[in-house]
């Protein structure tokens, strides 16, 4: 994990140098949920506390580039589900997860936080992430995928929510590697999913430089 935080770091720092008259920086909080060997499909399955921020550049009114880092936990028993093969399995789990992820967003509506009050708009986003399983302490590659809806509330601040896959490329984030039974296959196949929903508040630090006329213009022509 200390690695992850090294490299969304390294990455962070440059972003906030060049990109300050047209990034966003925001804080994220919410709840993490799971897919995978005992939960095959009940979305937001026992949902715990998760949090984050990020870091995004916004080179269009619909396309930006968001860098984040999330932070929560999985759990999961084997005892919350019916079926005769998990009850007599009774496997059971809790864990740490985190990610650091960079997506590509878009706006279905022309969007910024430099906007009128109450601009807003549902966007997608999608791309790619490495995720840290707490159960080994292994980190693995991940695909993000989020659909949401942000607001500007007043000028430099807006407000959004979301909710979001992961995708993962490995099946031991509950330590089972096992389908829920052998002729069980659920959507998820056999590789763990985690999810988030949250909330996330957005801000720009540089109200000068982002308030220009220049760029106002520019963010306006594309419109």
């Amino acid at each position: 994990m200390r690695l992850v935080s090294f490299l969304f770091l390294l990455i962070l720092m440059p972003a906030c140098v060049y990109g300050q008259r047209k990034g966003d920086f925001g804080l994220m909080g919410g709840v993490t949920s799971y897919f995978g060997d005992i939960n095959t499909g009940k979305l937001l399955y026992s949902p715990n506390p998760a949090g984050g921020l990020f870091y995004r550049y916004n080179f269009h009114p619909r396309h930006s580039l968001r860098l984040s880092m999330l932070a929560g936990s999985i759990d999961g028993s084997d005892l919350d589900f019916s079926n005769d093969f998990q009850q007599t399995r009774a496997a059971s789990f809790s864990a740490p997860v985190g990610e650091a992820a960079l997506q590509f967003e878009f706006n279905f509506l022309p969007y910024s936080t430099q906007g009128k009050k109450w601009n807003y708009s549902p966007y997608i986003a999608a791309g790619a992430a490495v995720a840290y399983s707490g159960y080994d302490g292994t980190v693995v590659p991940a695909i993000p995928l989020t659909l949401g809806f942000k607001i500007n509330i007043r000028k430099n601040i807006g407000l959004e929510a979301e909710y979001g896959v992961r995708k993962t490329f490995y099946d031991n984030f509950d330590g089972l590697t096992d389908r829920v039974a052998p002729e069980d296959v659920g959507w998820v196949n056999n590789n763990d999913w985690y999810t988030f929903t949250g909330i996330a508040v957005t801000w720009r630090f540089y109200n000068k430089s982002a308030g220009c006329p220049a760029y106002g213009e520019e963010m306006g022509s594309k419109r």
